[in-house]
């Protein structure tokens, strides 16, 4: 299961930002992960909650925006959103499309509790 070493990336990039804010905890970590990219939405949950036990990021909620596969075709020139990995254009039936969406995989922003009143929000 490579989500495991994904979530450990993503833990050593939260410990990273985390660093200036002493005695900090990290809250929530929002994702966006494209429904291409490989990566198995569950099982990255599972393994973010298993590998941050005791660290920075202990406890804290994995939200994940899953983004749709989008095309677009040099023929037409439209660009469409689909759930399937089909390189057609639904407009043109085209078969010259570039995939402009649907393979990403980035942090998208992360709340942190540095102990003060309120929290810090990071993207």
């Amino acid at each position: 299961m490579h989500e495991s070493g994904i979530a450990l990336s993503l833990l050593e990039i939260i410990e990273q930002e985390v660093l200036p804010y002493k005695g900090s905890k990290v809250i929530n970590v929002k994702l966006r992960i494209g429904r291409i990219s490989g990566v198995m939405p569950d099982a990255l949950r599972f393994a973010f909650e298993a590998l941050s036990t005791g660290g920075v990021a202990d406890g804290a909620s994995l939200e994940i925006e899953e983004v749709p596969i989008a095309i677009r075709c040099n023929t037409c020139k439209k660009v469409s959103v689909s759930d399937a990995p089909f390189m057609v254009c639904p407009h043109c039936k085209g078969v010259e499309v570039e995939m402009i969406g649907g393979r990403e995989l980035e942090i998208r922003e992360m709340e942190i509790d540095d102990g003060s009143e309120g929290s810090q929000e990071h993207s």
